[in-house]
């Protein structure tokens, strides 16, 4: 229990992500539109952001609500979308897709991580939604970058998925299971110990930074309530 935990905080802002750094976030992962789950920000959002803080930043690769790709247009959008992020001075990244039966869409996601070249990135919680969830890690698992994996256990979040995870942490360092587990979607401050004991040092949050719902701000205060308590 002594490594310091990761907390992740999602911003929409440079004043959530100022919030959320003062509040004690290690990371932050920039989207829009959370009424979609989050898509790609502008350009000019993660300038701003970058500008306002100096913890490391996750950008979001994701342009529809859903974890499908689209189109082979789509996909050349994302590249163009990640190239401009890129040039701007993003250097990590989260991104994560399947197709109609469950499986990682290698296309897809080869495509975008050979723009990425040498960028970390998280497999977000689509891993939520596969068919077996133990095949698209083994899928993803000798792609570059990939560092980590946003799950909840559960597409239902971390009150169903508690087992999985802790079957998951269980097997750290076995092929595919090598990437850092980071738990968001659901996640509770009770639900902390028993992943702490687990293992799991790595923790995201979104509307937990939110105490008054997604039309406001973050708030320092909450963020410094989930720090405190991980740091205790």
């Amino acid at each position: 229990m002594s490594e310091r935990a990761v907390l992740e905080v999602i911003a929409l802002t440079a004043e959530d992500a100022i919030a959320a750094q003062s509040g004690g976030a290690d990371r932050l992962e920039l989207v829009t539109d959370m009424a979609a789950d989050g898509l790609t920000p502008p350009v000019e959002t993660f300038a701003a952001i970058r500008a306002a803080v100096d913890i490391p930043l996750r950008v979001m690769l994701r342009a529809a609500d859903g974890f499908a790709v689209g189109s082979p247009a789509d996909v050349d959008a994302l590249v163009r979308d990640a190239r401009a992020l890129r040039a701007e001075g993003a250097e990590e990244f989260v991104l994560g897709f399947l197709d109609a039966e469950g499986n990682a869409d290698l296309v897809a996601v080869e495509r975008l991580v050979a723009e990425l070249e040498g960028c970390r990135w998280t497999f977000h919680r689509a891993i939520d939604r596969a068919g077996d969830r133990d095949a698209v890690r083994k899928q993803l698992a000798d792609l570059p970058g990939l560092d980590t994996y946003l799950t909840a256990g559960a597409a239902e979040g971390v009150d169903a998925g508690l087992p999985t995870l802790l079957a998951e942490a269980a097997r750290a360092g076995e092929p595919g299971y090598g990437a850092q587990i980071l738990v968001g979607g659901g996640l509770r401050l009770d639900h902390l110990p028993v992943l702490r004991d687990a293992g799991i040092n790595a923790f995201h949050i979104g509307g937990a930074a939110r105490p008054g719902g997604w039309a406001e701000a973050v708030s320092a205060r909450a963020v410094g309530e989930w720090r405190g308590v991980l740091d205790a």
